[in-house]
């Protein structure tokens, strides 16, 4: 490996949303700074599973709906 090159890897602290944290490496930031979430696993719905709502802009989703309702499996 070249020297020099690479960026300094170090300890800092996460601390999640909830105000728990856990010590990790990483380059962000100088040794012993705090990165603070605004998102995280516990909270956002990418991962909760949280509600999920569609949005019917310009009739767009009612048109598909029409278009495609035949379609799936058959009874």
């Amino acid at each position: 490996m070249k020297k020099d090159i690479h960026p300094d890897y170090h300890e800092i602290t996460v601390v999640m949303t909830d105000g728990t944290s856990y010590t990790t490496r990483s380059t962000y930031g100088k040794p012993g700074d705090t990165l603070r979430l605004d998102i995280d696993p516990k909270s956002h719905p990418a991962w909760t599973g949280g509600s999920q709502q569609l949005v019917d802009r310009g009739g767009r989703l009612s048109r598909f709906q029409k278009k495609f309702s035949g379609l799936g499996i058959k009874k």
